[in-house]
């Protein structure tokens, strides 16, 4: 759709490289032809735009086939505007002169024209053809029928529209009816899946009486390879005691010759020892014999000694005192007997003692003065 621009009391229109624009002032043309770009008055100008570049037009529609079956024919028709000039006369392709838009809907009638005339001979073959047939071979003979009723069609012609191509997609039944005719394939694809599922399960028996029988084999295998490992721990073990009893024997033996040894050797330093301990005893006795003996002698020899001198003392001391007065022998007596008298805490003399001392004195002293 062209560009429509508002220049004080003017317009501008600005149209695209698709589109065919012709503009009429008053029934004569001031512009036409495609890209056009020009000012206008809006309350003079006519103004009509054709689009010329390719277009799409799907179709869908329904037929029945020989058989009564009802089929749907999916199709697309590709068309364009080959004469815009003869389909702006036709058909009405002008536009508000303010805002740019159609004032109708000239594409719709166009895909009514050919919706129409693709229709017709689909509709004609279809109804020829059996069921079957339409669906495994009607695309290609309806895509012919429709590209050449649309190609020689005079009222495409007319209206300045040329059919570029025309395609049949899908012819399709309806759905209980297309599941129907899928049934005897699916079920011989069923077939076929049940077929190699029985031979896949066939051959996982056979994989697995072939993985059953290695094991077999393999445990046959490792029972006589148990065996011959038994056999061999049997005879490692008689070996070994064998072995065992033979060093036990000879350290048996060793342990007593190393007994009689000991015990030979302990017999002689006992025999040794009994002898040294004998002689030690021996001469120990001796030596205390003749101590004793030099003891006693030198004890005898002192006590002898001793005696002679304190003899000799005594026999002294008493000469010493046989020329003393008698109150002197008395007054030396006393002090050796104070001298070995206990100790006297109180001593009370009384008169008569010291009577009695004096008077023994005085007479000693008149004793000893004659003399």
């Amino acid at each position: 759709m062209a560009d429509v621009t508002t220049r004080f009391f003017l317009r501008h229109l600005r149209g695209a490289p698709t589109s065919w624009v012709r503009h009429h002032v008053k029934g004569k043309v001031r512009h036409e032809g495609i890209g056009q770009s020009f000012y206008y008055r809006p309350l003079t100008a006519v103004l009509s735009e054709v689009p010329v570049d390719d277009r799409e037009l799907p179709l869908l529609f329904h037929a029945r086939t020989a058989d009564f079956a009802d089929v749907t024919v999916q199709a697309t028709v590709t068309y364009r505007i080959s004469a815009p000039d003869v389909a702006a006369a036709r058909l009405d392709f002008s536009v508000d002169p303010r805002s740019g838009a159609w004032r109708g809907q000239p594409l719709d009638q166009v895909a009514t024209l050919l919706a129409e005339l693709a229709q017709q001979p689909a509709l004609d073959l279809l109804a020829r053809l059996p069921l079957t047939d339409a669906l495994t071979a009607g695309i290609a003979p309806v895509r012919e029928a429709v590209s050449e009723a649309l190609g020689g069609d005079p009222r495409l012609t007319d209206t300045g529209v040329s059919v570029v191509s025309a395609r049949v997609v899908a012819i399709r039944p309806e759905p209980d009816l297309e599941r129907a005719l899928q049934t005897p394939t699916r079920e011989a694809v069923q077939q076929e899946a049940d077929r190699a599922t029985y031979a896949r399960r066939a051959r996982a028996v056979e994989q697995e009486r072939a993985i059953a029988e290695n094991e077999l084999q393999n445990k046959i295998e490792l029972a006589r390879r148990e065996q011959a490992l038994v056999e061999q721990h049997g005879a490692n073990a008689r070996r070994k005691a064998e072995v065992d009893a033979a060093a036990a024997l000879v350290a048996a033996q060793a342990v007593a010759e190393r007994e009689q040894v000991a015990a030979t050797a302990a017999a002689e330093r006992s025999k040794i020892t009994a002898l040294a301990d004998a002689d030690r005893l021996k001469v120990t006795a001796a030596a205390d014999a003749d101590a004793d003996r030099a003891r006693t002698e030198a004890r005898a020899a002192g006590v002898r000694a001793v005696g002679l001198t304190e003899a000799e003392a005594e026999t002294a001391r008493l000469a010493a005192y046989r020329d003393l007065a008698p109150g002197v022998l008395q007054a030396l007596a006393l002090r050796e007997l104070a001298g070995n008298l206990p100790e006297i805490g109180q001593l009370t003399v009384t008169p008569d003692v010291l009577t009695g001392l004096v008077d023994r004195l005085g007479g000693g002293r008149s004793l000893g003065g004659p003399a």
